[in-house]
C-alpha cells in the first residue's frame, strides 16, 4: 500500500524509485526526463529480475533550482505510461519511519540502533516489535518502544493482525527483519509488499532454519 508523500513543497534534492516490467530502454527514458528539467544525476543503481521479469530503479538526483514533485510527476508521465512504471518520489532529506522485528538475537537490532543514533541510517525508528521480550531493553536503552507480539502456530492470524494494527498506527513506511525468526505468512506479505526488508545474513535458503551456520 502506498503512502502520500508528506513533504515540503519544494526541494533541489530528490530520490526516485522506478519499478517496471523489464524492457530496453527504461534507463534512457528516465534519465532523458531528468535531463530535460536539467537534473544531475549523482546516484544510480539498477537491478532486473530475471525470475519475475521486474526492472528496478533507484537515481538519486539535485535539480539546479527548487522544483515540485508535481513538476517531477509530470516531467516523467511520458516515461511511466509507456513503460508502466511505478513511480516513488521523496526529497534525499526525508528520513523512513520504520520499524524493526525481532526474536531474541541482539546483534542485528544492536547494528541498526547505533547506526541509527550516530547518523549513519538515515531513518527514524519509530519502534522495536519482536516476538519474544527478550530485546525490550536494548530497545528501551535507545529510547524506543518495544511491543511483544508473541505468537505460535495457533495465534499466528491473530498475531499477523496485530502487526498489521501496528504498522497502519505507526504510519511506518519500511520493516526490517533483524534476524526476526518467523516466516511471515503470504496474505502478511501482500499486505506490506516492497516494504519489508530482512538484514538476517545466513545461508539460506540452503541451509534452512534457526543454525544455518551449524
Amino acid at each position: 500500500m502506498s503512502h502520500p508523500i508528506r513533504l515540503a513543497a519544494m526541494s533541489e534534492e530528490w530520490i526516485l524509485r522506478v519499478t517496471c516490467p523489464d524492457a530496453t530502454g527504461v534507463v534512457h527514458a528516465v534519465t532523458g526526463a531528468l535531463a530535460g528539467l536539467g537534473a544531475n544525476i549523482t546516484e544510480s543503481q539498477q537491478f532486473s529480475s530475471p525470475d519475475s521479469h521486474q526492472f528496478f530503479l533507484r537515481v538519486h538526483f539535485t535539480t539546479p533550482a527548487p522544483v515540485s514533485e508535481a513538476d517531477l510527476e509530470t516531467a516523467l508521465a511520458e516515461a511511466a505510461a509507456r513503460f508502466s512504471m511505478t513511480l516513488g518520489l521523496q526529497p534525499a532529506q526525508k528520513r523512513t519511519r520504520t520499524l524493526v522485528l525481532v526474536s531474541k538475537a541482539a546483534h542485528c537490532l544492536n547494528t541498526l540502533l547505533f547506526q541509527q543514533s550516530a547518523g549513519q541510517l538515515p531513518i527514524d525508528i519509530v519502534a522495536v516489535a519482536g516476538n519474544h521480550d527478550a530485546l525490550r531493553p536494548l530497545a528501551e536503552f535507545h529510547g524506543h518502544d518495544f511491543h511483544h507480539i508473541p505468537i505460535t502456530p495457533e495465534t499466528k492470524e491473530t498475531a499477523e493482525a496485530q502487526l498489521r494494527r501496528l504498522v497502519t498506527d505507526l504510519d511506518v513506511e519500511l520493516i526490517v527483519l533483524a534476524r526476526y525468526m518467523q516466516i511471515l505468512s503470504p496474505d502478511l506479505c501482500a499486505a506490506l509488499e516492497g516494504r519489508v526488508i530482512n538484514i538476517h545474513h545466513s545461508f539460506l535458503p540452503s541451509f534452512k532454519g534457526a543454525k544455518p551456520y551449524h
